[in-house]
């Protein structure tokens, strides 16, 4: 399969985007963001891109049966879309009467795993597309049966799921807790290692957070050749919400992915 680098579809940047240019090999849509869309729109956007879709709300993390309208709609853009995988957080964002509104951490118990096979298997099953599930960043350190690295190296081959690596959190997450992330990198089996998401990170003081808001930085770059150096990984998505620059910024960030993915 042909190795590709592209960016998350944000409204701000359609018009680039429907230039077609060159630096841009995929798009990743936020499946949420085109809940009350037409369809059309996604059929077009497939037309000139291979695509990928990407849940935030699904809470594969909480308890109980997942929440069928959110499934449902989450299906209905997936259909539309027809990409060549999805994904979700490993993460849960609702208990079941309120919906906390961000991404809250799941603890590595056997519980859990559990938990998350059975959702995952839901989603592709509903779906019948190929499931990616996404680390994370947290400042919450949770007690747990196993560690990360075994943890979701058991949840992909129990749920026939694979990882979508976020280079931004881990590195976020080595800081916050102390961890050398290369590390961590090496234990995660690599046949597992499917895409990338990547973004600079935000300094808070002695913080550092994920707000998509920040160039990419060049140890981040560094960890994205450490990852794609050791694992088959067959695209990068270059994320950005806040503070989206020039598209020929964005431009020279995705040139710059697509020479490491190549090399």
């Amino acid at each position: 399969m042909r190795k590709l680098v592209g960016i998350g579809y944000r409204r701000e940047l359609a018009g680039w985007i429907a230039s077609r240019p060159a630096e841009i090999g995929c798009l990743e849509i936020t499946a949420e963001h085109f809940f009350d869309a037409d369809a059309g729109r996604l059929r077009a956007l497939r037309r000139d891109f291979p695509l990928y879709v990407h849940g935030l709300g699904l809470s594969l993390g909480t308890p109980g049966p997942l929440d069928a309208g959110a499934l449902d709609a989450y299906a209905r853009v997936v259909e539309a879309a027809d990409p060549l995988h999805i994904s979700e957080h490993l993460a849960f964002t609702r208990t079941r009467d309120v919906d906390l509104g961000h991404l809250n951490p799941v603890s590595c118990t056997r519980a859990n795993l559990a938990l998350l096979v059975d959702h995952a298997r839901q989603v592709m099953d509903r779906c019948g597309k190929p499931l990616l599930l996404e680390n994370i960043a947290t400042a919450l350190r949770l007690k747990g049966e196993m560690d990360e690295p075994d943890f979701l190296n058991l949840l992909c081959d129990r749920a026939g799921c694979g990882l979508l690596l976020d280079v931004t959190n881990l590195w976020i997450n080595s800081r916050t807790f102390g961890f050398d992330p290369v590390q961590w990198l090496g234990r995660i089996e690599t046949r597992h290692l499917v895409q990338l998401h990547i973004v600079g990170y935000t300094r808070c003081g002695d913080r550092w957070i994920d707000a998509h808001a920040e160039p990419i930085q060049r140890d981040l770059y560094d960890l994205a050749g450490e990852a794609l150096a050791r694992a088959p990984i067959r695209s990068v998505i270059l994320e950005r919400d806040e503070n989206i620059p020039d598209p020929r910024d964005l431009a020279a960030e995705l040139g710059e992915l697509e020479a490491i993915h190549a090399g």
